[in-house]
């Protein structure tokens, strides 16, 4: 067998064969050969196959983008449906949501109601006639009525209506723009406070409840929420069946009629209330009314009232108090059927009688007693909060601040009040109130006014000695008198 080898040098040259130990020569010419036209018409199908595949892409690429970019907002939009955020009735604003953007307001709220350039320390129209300010009130709720302190706690919104040219802007679309506590501060308002409150404050949970609302001709609206506790002089010479006034009132401090003058914006539909239970007290009526206040050195000043009248629920007095009695004389009266000469000596009706009217009596007076002890307790804990807590004015005067005539030096406690220990009695009590300590064989005994005293002090033990003590001796009571004349 022969062996060969065949030579191929490039595409363009001619294939030669050689025999084993002979010379290759040429077998034929592979320049025109179909072969060659063949790899040609194969090397322009893929060129042209890539460059459709590049145009292909170059075409399609700009709607890739932007089905992504649709896929993107509609991703966004069903986030923001699912979120709840600018959506009405379901579907989402696009245009409120531009409106919204804080971006799109040109200048700043300052500079659009030009606060630098003017003074807010000075009221409104200042050198001019009074500014009027008008005032509606929501009650909330009434949350304590104390009779011991006199006094009643209210939670209500305040809100005030004036006008202040200098804060009005341009506007296209004639809306109000609304701010909360930090606008205020730099504004001129009204300075309406509370007479005869004792305490006050302005809700602050999670900000200041404080709202601003500015119109573009300079009308504003101040509304804030507070809590106010105030005086309420109380009349208990009908108590139970006493009704009680009480007001809130309200006034301008520094500015007196010549410069603010306060008044109800809407009359007897300024004051608002929501349904309002108290415990011992039901509202019979809210009203408003108006007057005038003078002060001998700064003039007449407007004032405004808020009144309501208070009537004291009567059935818990009924039935712990009214009722009984009420029985008790009614029992007295069987007597009234006897006849006296028929039976001249005690009988057992009469014994088991006297002996009901007794037990009746001696609750009545187990429950005055324990009221009467409880209300000296806790007159007793408010005189010595009095003694540790001064009152910064009464402070000041040993200080030198006031004149000695502008002191009243009356309401100072006796030195001997103050000298004397709180802690000495609290660790009598203390002491008192100790067990005996294990293995000691002497033990102090109380004396009949320590006990008395321990006994006062603790009111609330006589209520607990009394659920079991009286059942128990109207039991044996009974048992005894139906084994005897049984």
């Amino acid at each position: 067998m022969v062996e060969g080898r065949f030579e191929v040098s490039s595409a363009l040259t001619e294939p030669r064969f050689a025999w084993d130990g002979q010379e290759s020569r040429s077998v034929q010419p592979w320049r025109n050969s179909p072969r060659r036209r063949k790899a040609a018409v194969f090397v322009v199908m893929k060129l042209l196959s890539l460059f459709l595949r590049l145009f292909g892409l170059m075409y399609l690429w700009p709607l890739s983008s932007s089905n992504h970019h649709i896929n993107r907002k509609k991703n966004k939009d069903v986030y923001l449906a699912e979120h709840g955020k600018h959506t009405f009735r379901g579907r989402i604003d696009y245009k409120l949501k531009r409106m919204d953007s804080t971006k799109s307001l040109l200048i700043k709220t300052e500079q659009l109601l030009r606060i630098e350039d003017h003074d807010f320390a000075i009221r409104p129209a200042f050198g001019g006639s009074a500014i009027p300010v008008g005032i509606d009130v929501q009650v909330e709720s009434i949350d304590s009525i104390s009779e011991v302190n006199m006094d009643f706690t209210m939670t209500l919104y305040l809100r005030h209506y004036w006008k202040d040219e200098r804060l009005a802007f341009p506007s296209t679309n004639n809306l109000s723009r609304t701010f909360d506590g930090r606008l205020v501060k730099k504004i001129w308002k009204p300075d309406v406070f509370f007479v005869h409150s004792k305490r006050s404050f302005i809700h602050d949970t999670t900000m200041e409840n404080i709202m601003l609302r500015v119109y573009p001709d300079g009308n504003i609206l101040y509304s804030v929420r507070i809590t106010v506790t105030s005086l309420c002089s109380m009349d208990f010479s009908r108590f139970p069946l006493d009704t009680q006034n009480c007001s809130l009132e309200l006034e301008s401090y520094a500015y007196n009629e010549n410069d603010l003058m306060l008044y109800w914006k809407n009359g007897n539909d300024s004051l608002r209330t929501e349904e309002i239970a108290l415990s011992q007290f039901f509202i019979e009526e809210f009203h408003v009314s108006h007057g005038l206040a003078l002060y001998s050195s700064t003039g007449w000043y407007n004032r405004l009232y808020i009144n309501f009248i208070l009537r004291r629920h009567i059935f818990f007095f009924m039935l712990q108090t009214y009722f009984p009695t009420m029985l008790m004389v009614v029992l007295s009266w069987v007597s009234f059927w006897i006849d006296r000469r028929a039976v001249s000596y005690v009988k057992a009706v009469d014994i088991y009688l006297w002996t009901s009217f007794l037990f009746v009596f001696l609750s009545v007076i187990e429950y005055a007693a324990v009221n009467y002890f409880t209300t000296k307790e806790e007159m007793k804990k408010l005189k010595q909060l009095k003694l540790t807590d001064y009152d910064a004015s009464q402070a000041m005067a040993f200080d030198g601040c006031f004149h000695d005539q502008d002191i009243e030096l009356n309401s100072f406690p006796p030195l001997s009040e103050l000298t004397t220990d709180p802690c000495a009695s609290s660790r009598d009590s203390t002491m008192l109130d100790l067990p005996p300590v294990l293995g000691t064989r002497l033990r102090r005994r109380r004396s009949i006014r320590q006990s008395v005293n321990h006994i006062m002090n603790n009111s609330y033990k006589i209520d607990s000695y009394s659920r079991l003590l009286f059942p128990l001796a109207y039991l044996l009571f009974n048992i005894i008198y139906w084994s005897i004349y049984s």
